[in-house]
């Protein structure tokens, strides 16, 4: 299967692989779409990777995982981890589960954030207006999940008039450090807290965009997780074009 992405590979060794995952691309199949995956690309460049993990059915087709172990939605970008080996895969699998694997995100939101950090913790469960939107509080339903993020403000940027004197768009840049791990969480309890993702088409759809963004402005910039030896393993991914765009804008 032909591939236009280009994978940029931050860190490998013979358990693990960490790619900076370009935005548009998802991670797996959903068993309709024959678009190209990082699942894909896994087995065109590693084929002994095939049958590591866990494997899903959706609409009554196998989807293969080869490796994976978590997730990034489609269009966020930055930092995923690949098990090479059953071993490797076991080993992240627990610290998945118990939530020991650090995840740094950087987003821009729409509107000026007044704390300089706060903590979002707010149950997540599927949205009652949508079937592909996740939700907290009162526009929840079905499970609630546990979820719990804390945010940190690095920049502020304001629009004002011509006047100078009437702010007309207003945007902070974050930090993001989620302790769970769930389905949009960052997404939705940014959007929960009265600042959206910026560009994001489904919790903030039909606002502006700004800053070049033309897909949800997430960026996945850090990982840390243990190897099988015991020794912490902390990948950087580098910003896209639209974050550094972004970044400038900010003075950062």
């Amino acid at each position: 299967m032909y591939s236009s992405f280009e994978i940029e590979i931050l860190f490998e060794n013979k358990d693990f692989l960490v790619i900076n995952k370009p935005s548009g691309i998802s991670i797996h199949g959903d068993g309709k779409s024959d678009q190209y995956t990082v699942a894909d690309w896994v087995l065109e460049r590693y084929p002994e990777i095939d049958g590591i993990g866990e494997d899903v059915v959706y609409n009554n087709v196998v989807v293969k995982r080869p490796g994976i172990v978590h997730r990034l939605d489609k269009d966020t970008t930055g930092c995923l981890i690949i098990a090479k080996r059953t071993e490797s895969y076991e080993c992240l699998k627990k610290q998945f589960q118990n939530h020991s694997v650090k995840k740094i995100y950087h987003a821009v939101v729409y509107g000026s954030i007044k704390a300089d950090t706060f903590i979002v913790n707010e149950s997540i469960g599927r949205s009652t207006s949508g079937v592909r939107k996740w939700a907290t509080g009162k526009n929840a339903r079905g499970v609630l999940r546990e979820a719990k993020t804390k945010f940190s403000v690095l920049a502020r940027y304001g629009v004002v008039d011509e006047k100078g004197s009437t702010e007309i768009g207003t945007y902070s840049y974050l930090e993001c450090i989620p302790e769970t791990g769930r389905t949009h969480q960052l997404r939705v309890h940014l959007r929960s807290f009265g600042h959206a993702i910026v560009a994001d088409s489904l919790y903030a759809a039909h606002r502006e965009t700004a800053f070049s963004f033309e897909r949800q402005a997430l960026h996945a910039t850090s990982i840390s997780f243990v190897d099988i030896l015991g020794e912490t393993i902390t990948i950087q991914a580098s910003f896209p074009e639209d974050f550094k765009i972004a970044r400038l804008a900010f003075g950062l």
